[in-house]
């Protein structure tokens, strides 16, 4: 190893200590803060190097995040298998808000992906296919980023019960940030409500929590809302958040 890459390695486990001491401060501090104060330390904090991610489900998250930090990146994950209604929400969400969508591919599309591992690869293995369609796409797009702004909520599921208003990612060595993750149901369904938010239409037919076509189906009436998702897979994660 050369001397100019001890350095830099030096430099960015530097970085990775600063950043880590800013996560468990922040985290003490915003614990019972308003969602959009968070977005304000968090937007203040990394400026240019914070992104959102979206899974187009609706758009509270790009509402409330746009109105603190007009022009921020979006990262959606076009996966190749979306509902025509997800791309349509995401088209208007284009059009309608100010920010930066930015449509993040996988490296296969999903022809090559059936002719180098067979078809329906979601069904015979589907963490191997939310890794290579999910994953690992939005892995590489927040390269270029220090901190990301993700959606989900305590509420959501038992995997997700611990989760923190900011917490350090280890996985992706950045900060991620949680700012309605002590919001219940009332609360989204209240503030879409208040600011008439873009919502995905397919949330009206039965799909609270919408994924790619093949692994979501409708929800009964009183069945958990991320029932639907991998539906007898033993799966509740595509591995984002985990």
């Amino acid at each position: 190893m050369t001397l100019l890459e001890i350095e830099s390695q030096l430099e960015h486990q530097r970085g990775v200590l600063d950043l880590r001491g800013i996560v468990d401060s922040a985290a003490r501090f915003l614990e019972d803060a308003p969602a959009r104060e968070i977005i304000r330390w968090a937007a203040a904090t990394f400026g240019d190097r914070l992104c959102l991610t979206s899974s187009m489900t609706d758009a509270l998250l790009i509402d409330l995040v746009s109105r603190v930090r007009p022009g921020i990146d979006v990262l959606f994950i076009d996966t190749g298998y979306h509902f025509a209604e997800t791309i349509g929400t995401r088209d208007a969400v284009q059009q309608v808000y100010d920010v930066n969508v930015i449509n993040v591919r996988p490296s296969r599309t999903v022809e090559e992906q059936d002719r180098e591992l067979g078809p329906r690869l979601h069904g015979r293995n589907p963490d191997l296919c939310c890794f290579l369609r999910k994953v690992e796409p939005l892995n590489r797009a927040l390269e270029p980023y220090l901190a990301w702004i993700s959606g989900i909520r305590r509420d959501e599921s038992p995997t997700r019960t611990g989760t923190k208003v900011v917490e350090w990612d280890a996985k992706r060595q950045m900060v991620k940030v949680n700012p309605i993750a002590r919001w219940t149901q009332d609360d989204v369904d209240n503030y879409m409500a208040d600011n008439g938010v873009i919502v995905n239409p397919l949330q009206y037919d039965g799909y609270p929590s919408i994924g790619c076509g093949p692994c979501t189906r409708r929800v009964a009436p009183g069945e958990d809302p991320r029932s639907g998702r991998w539906s007898g897979l033993g799966k509740t994660e595509c591995g984002i958040h985990l």
